[in-house]
């Protein structure tokens, strides 16, 4: 088995993110606690995300434009302006949150560029990620960088494609089984698990166990010596 080309996802898999949305959630549900309860505060902020990312994507910024769209329905248009003053101040923080590579990762890296082409392959606001990228410091560990609006079959076939040998001499490693496995696999690629404790309700998928190209692992340190195995 050849393999030139590793795929891999940024949010979740190389830095904390979806722990952020999380505590800004929390946040939102405090600021709107005299309108309604947190868990119709939830399901219909849930809504607004998954109706609006046909619009505006993924990233901060159309969460961000989602709390304050719940926060309107739910004051039937009377939310106080300090509310929306407080969503937005949430929004900017969590843009400005400093980014800090998660534990064995820019080890794991190091170790894959050596033998692969590394590609980034993560949805997003392009500013936003690669500005996290840049903060990160691993930017100089892959050879290119894709931020793209879905993750898809069609997604890693043109990717691994344009930077590699094509997706069946290629890997996508992250923590998403909706984004980065499934449609990696149905590409041709082989695809690694690396679960991260949280995992956002529009990402929520079951994993393929029995696919013999799918492999779960602890952590992305595991990735290279998994490598090693599928190459002999």
């Amino acid at each position: 088995m050849r393999i030139t080309t590793v795929g891999l996802d940024a949010d979740d898999t190389l830095w904390h993110n979806e722990t952020l949305f999380r505590m800004t959630h929390a946040r939102f549900v405090g600021l709107l606690e005299p309108h309604a309860d947190a868990e119709t505060l939830e399901a219909r902020l849930a809504e607004a995300e998954k109706r609006n990312l046909r619009l505006y994507g993924y990233g901060v910024k159309g969460f961000t434009l989602s709390m304050i769209e719940t926060a309107l329905d739910i004051t039937d248009g009377e939310v106080p302006t300090r509310v929306i003053r407080e969503i937005l101040a949430a929004g900017r923080e969590m843009l400005n949150e400093p980014v800090e590579p998660l534990p064995g990762v820019e080890t794991a890296l190091a170790r894959l560029s050596e033998k692969y082409r590394l590609v980034l392959i993560t949805k997003g606001d392009l500013l936003h990620q690669e500005q996290k990228l840049a903060a990160s410091g691993l930017g100089d560990l892959f050879a290119a960088v894709e931020i793209v609006s879905e993750k898809d079959r069609k997604t890693y076939e043109t990717v691994f494609n344009r930077h590699g040998t094509g997706p069946e001499q290629a890997v996508m490693a992250g923590n998403s089984v909706k984004s980065d496995i499934i449609p990696a696999l149905e590409a041709g690629a082989w695809a690694a698990l690396v679960p991260y404790p949280l995992v956002w309700a529009h990402e929520a998928a079951s994993a393929p166990h029995d696919h013999p190209r799918y492999r779960e692992l602890a952590t992305l340190a595991d990735l290279p010596g998994w490598l090693e195995i599928l190459t002999g």
